[in-house]
């Protein structure tokens, strides 16, 4: 196979390569004592979780490329350059250099490092210091690693480096990083906004919060894992690029943790059709949406807008909002936001896949035409999204949306068609 080339210029081209990660002993290594430092707020149960998400897995196996980041990784640690140079790193970042643990990393083979780099390397309690110690891990679990979208994200031909708002992920952007630079399946020009263009030292921006309208045109969500200085990366750039882009910055609330990121309230479904919250993205009055406009090397407009929708629409895409929850009742609302019901992911214009359990926010796409699958059906082929024009395939998720995200967080897509505007 051929190296596959990033280009993402929307949200909802009809999906060609994607990157995600099956959830694995990450996840069953998290205990109420350390769900808190994981950034969970409850433990999964593997055996629930696993089985909804191979059905998601298997339909977007069924419509595009699909690689685990597990197997990536296994065959760069093959490459001693990756190796040295990931290790490296992690040493660095992560431990200070700390001797044990860096030697005990490059003495592992490929295999056993890449599943431990993710799973997590148990400490050797020999000596009293460490019988002593209350941590089970000298080298701790990525259980957030299955949410993909957050580490790295196409934007155009590039695959941007997340930098994350908190230290328990920074191995997953260091991981993803090494993939990109060093695997040739999906090798591709990897640029660190915030590395290259941040001196504040406060830059974080992770890809749940930037959405990617049009090619001209980025979403972005600043609150509590994209700060204001990384978004400045970001534009920094941009300026490179010709042409005018504008960059649409929508802020979000710091709580509840469900509007962790941009989308868990706004998301696309199709050229003419978007999902969101309605509370958040059409009436409310203490978080702003900011329009910048880049021509060239210059910022040369920033002012504030009504909403994102409007926005929007200035710009020539006039999108109907479906709402998450249905438009009735706000406690509805509120309670299918927490559960990801906004965070929908495009397989193709107007063919999306979300949580099942979600029912008021189905219904309301059903009632704009959309058709409701099973994505059991579908993966086993009894169904099939061609067939339809309009379409929303829904997992389960009762377990997997317990960890604080969709379909979209689960999914790193490196490649779409152009879509016809």
């Amino acid at each position: 196979m051929k190296n596959i080339q990033a280009n993402i210029q929307s949200e909802i081209g009809k999906l060609n390569t994607v990157i995600i990660h099956v959830p694995g002993e990450e996840v069953e290594n998290m205990t109420p004592e350390n769900a808190e430092r994981a950034l969970y707020s409850d433990i999964l149960n593997l055996a629930i979780a696993l089985p909804e998400y191979n059905n998601f897995m298997n339909v977007l196996k069924r419509y595009a490329n699909v690689f685990e980041v597990r197997e990536l990784l296994e065959e760069v640690m093959k490459n001693p350059v990756a190796r040295e140079s990931l290790i490296e790193k992690i040493c660095r970042v992560e431990y200070n250099y700390n001797y044990q643990i860096c030697e005990h990393l490059k003495e592992m083979e490929p295999e056993l490092l890449a599943r431990q780099l993710i799973e997590g390397v148990e400490m050797v309690k020999n000596n009293l210091t460490r019988f002593l110690d209350n941590e089970r891990y000298c080298v701790h679990p990525l259980p957030n690693f299955f949410f993909t979208r957050d580490a790295s994200f196409t934007v155009g031909n590039e695959v941007m480096i997340g930098k994350m708002a908190n230290s328990v992920r920074d191995r997953e952007a260091l991981i993803m990083e090494t993939i990109f630079q060093y695997n040739p399946h999906v090798k591709n020009n990897t640029i660190d906004a915030v590395k290259l263009y941040d001196k504040t030292g406060r830059g974080t921006i992770e890809g749940g919060d930037v959405l990617v309208v049009r090619e001209d045109i980025l979403l972005i969500g600043t609150g509590g894992r994209t700060t204001s200085q990384g978004i400045d990366s970001i534009i920094e750039h941009m300026k490179t690029k010709p042409g005018v882009k504008h960059i649409l910055v929508q802020e979000l609330p710091l709580k509840p943790e469900s509007f962790i990121h941009l989308d868990m309230t706004f998301t696309m479904l199709d050229k003419d059709q978007c999902m969101i919250f309605e509370p958040l993205i059409l009436h409310s009055t203490r978080h702003l949406t900011i329009h910048l406009t880049i021509d060239g090397n210059k910022v040369v407009s920033i002012k504030e807008e009504k909403n994102l929708p409007d926005a929007l629409q200035k710009l020539g895409l006039d999108l109907e909002p479906v709402y998450c929850g249905g438009e009735n009742d706000l406690y509805v609302m509120e309670r299918e936001q927490w559960q990801s019901g906004a965070n929908f992911f495009a397989l193709a214009p107007g063919k999306i896949i979300g949580y099942a359990r979600n029912v008021n926010t189905i219904e309301a796409l059903n009632k704009k035409g959309y058709e409701v699958l099973v994505a059991a059906d579908v993966a086993a082929g009894k169904t099939d999204i061609n067939d339809y024009k309009k379409v929303v395939v829904t997992i389960k998720g009762n377990e997997l949306s317990r960890g604080g995200g969709g379909a979209r967080c689960m999914t790193m897509p490196v490649s779409r068609e152009k879509v016809e505007w």
